[in-house]
């Protein structure tokens, strides 16, 4: 926000303190012979992982001076290792040899940008094709009453699920009886009338989704540190899910609000998830019912996303309603898109990652 100084780098480096400590608390809470359940996230600059006398390895990254370099090492079987590791955006080396160490112990790599768009995920299942799976997927697809049959079952659990959030994260008021009357009477109307085609669908699913956040525009957001470094009006609360940008750029993941920000982190940990145990479980991530496979991007785990992504919200406001947030905890780029201290961006993808759902049934039989 504006030219750095000695006072913006010393804020930045006590941000980075701040949430790294939070992080590490919550660490030090597993019993000694309870499993790891939460992923190992990594971030900054220099991160290293590699195979050393049959352990791995792994350096995290710099991401403030001056720092004490975190280190892991994991042997074979071991209780601490993490279900999955993920690296935030930043820079590094990984080995050969890591990738082999990491599928024998079945603990898949899942690449970030620094925008939390998804931009690898390696597993070692790969992607052994379930035939019964896929041809379910195509047939379902190509059937236009499946279809709308499968996406309304989705968007009815989404609304539900936006209801619970609404009513369990967000302060009574007459913004949020508006949304959550409007909610209810198009969960009425699917469940009464359901849905002719997919327009009519996306029709509704978009209605409701807009009184969704519109019930979330205007809660204060709690700042500290504002009278030395002060923020942008609009970030006092919460805004709008799209971004503010003009143009045809102007998208949810060029987030010019800190919480649209850590939203699309947030729902790049959901994706993951989902896309490790999709291609698991056998199907084609790349096959969408719902939503159109463009690019061979991961529609079908866009699908699937739908009925979760309210948890994730939820997850988001208890996050930003018990922790006041701190205007080095972000940068504003040039074109005015938001960027996440990377610090604080670990311990929201922790967080997050450990509220999603394990997904140890997909509903397969429903499926």
């Amino acid at each position: 926000m504006g030219g750095i100084s000695a006072a913006d780098d010393l804020a930045w480096r006590d941000r980075c303190l701040h949430w790294v400590g939070l992080s590490q608390a919550q660490h030090n809470r597993r019993a000694t012979r309870q499993r790891e359940s939460e992923p190992l996230v990594l971030s900054g600059h220099g991160v290293s992982l590699r195979v050393d006398n049959a352990s791995l390895l792994i350096r995290n990254g710099f991401t403030h001076y001056p720092q004490k370099r975190e280190e892991h090492r994991f042997f074979r079987g071991d209780l601490s290792l993490p279900p999955r590791i993920i690296i935030l955006d930043g820079s590094g080396t990984v080995s050969l040899d890591v990738l082999a160490w990491l599928a024998e112990q079945n603990v898949p790599l899942i690449r970030t940008d620094w925008q939390g768009r998804v931009q690898s995920i390696l597993s070692s299942d790969g992607f052994a094709a379930d035939r019964s799976k896929v041809a379910w997927q195509a047939a379902t697809r190509d059937d236009s009453l499946s279809r709308i049959a499968f996406s309304t079952d989705l968007i009815a659990q989404k609304i539900g699920n936006s209801i619970a959030t609404l009513e369990k994260a967000t302060p009574a008021s007459r913004q949020r009886e508006i949304a959550l009357s409007s909610l209810r009477l198009s969960l009425d109307r699917l469940a009464k009338q359901g849905a002719s085609d997919m327009d009519v669908l996306r029709g509704i699913e978009g209605g409701a989704s807009l009184a969704y956040f519109k019930a979330w525009q205007g809660l204060p957001l709690r700042w500290a540190g504002t009278g030395c470094k002060p923020v942008p009006a609009a970030w006092r609360q919460l805004g709008p899910r799209n971004s503010m940008r003009v143009g045809k750029l102007a998208k949810n993941r060029n987030a010019t609000h800190p919480v649209n920000a850590m939203l699309n982190y947030a729902y790049a940990v959901l994706q993951a998830q989902l896309q490790i145990r999709l291609v698991a479980e056998g199907y084609d991530p790349t096959l969408g019912i719902m939503h159109h496979g463009y690019k061979r991007s991961p529609a079908f785990v866009f699908d699937m996303m739908e009925p979760e992504r309210p948890m994730v919200d939820r997850a988001l406001l208890e996050f930003v309603k018990a922790n006041p947030l701190h205007p080095a905890d972000f940068t504003i780029r040039a074109d005015g898109v938001c960027r996440l201290n990377p610090e604080m961006a670990r311990r929201l993808v922790e967080l997050c990652s450990a509220s999603t759902p394990d997904f140890t049934d997909l509903g397969t039989a429903k499926l």
